[in-house]
């Protein structure tokens, strides 16, 4: 596996990640003995970055990756999830996002928390919610 050194912060991650965004179905829902081996062999054989976001599989793509990282695996990996603009409706809807993340992800932080889709207008909105403030304390608060 080659490996890819962020500058800002020193971690070595896998030029090769596990996005959750499509994931293997049965049955009209994520086949989730199939996804949960599939994202372990990943990280046994040397993948530590996974992704996802909340609309991913509406939640599940979530919900599943926390089981996945059970039993040793979350101290294996840097998760990567997103802060989904187009969810919120109000400032306070971005600390219930991440709490509901860090239960679903059965985690007490995240390791990198993407904007999610941004573009301008986006940008504009999450600015009015005072992202900045928010994301620096999360961040402060190890979340």
């Amino acid at each position: 596996m080659q490996y890819r050194t962020v500058p800002k912060n020193g971690d070595k991650l896998s030029a090769l990640g596990f996005g959750t965004m499509r994931l293997p179905q049965k049955s009209m829902r994520i086949d989730e003995g199939r996804v949960i081996s599939q994202i372990r062999l990943a990280i046994d054989n040397g993948v530590n970055y996974v992704d996802c976001a909340p609309p991913y599989h509406a939640v599940e793509s979530e919900k599943l990756l926390g089981k996945a990282l059970l039993d040793g695996y979350r101290e294996k990996v840097k998760v990567a999830t997103k802060l989904s603009h187009f969810m919120l409706y109000k400032p306070e809807d971005m600390d219930k996002m991440l709490s509901m993340q860090l239960a679903t992800l059965q985690t007490d932080h995240i390791d990198y928390y993407l904007l999610h889709s941004l573009d301008a207008n986006a940008w504009s909105k999450l600015q009015g919610f005072n992202v900045l403030k928010f994301l620096q304390k999360a961040k402060a608060d190890e979340k």
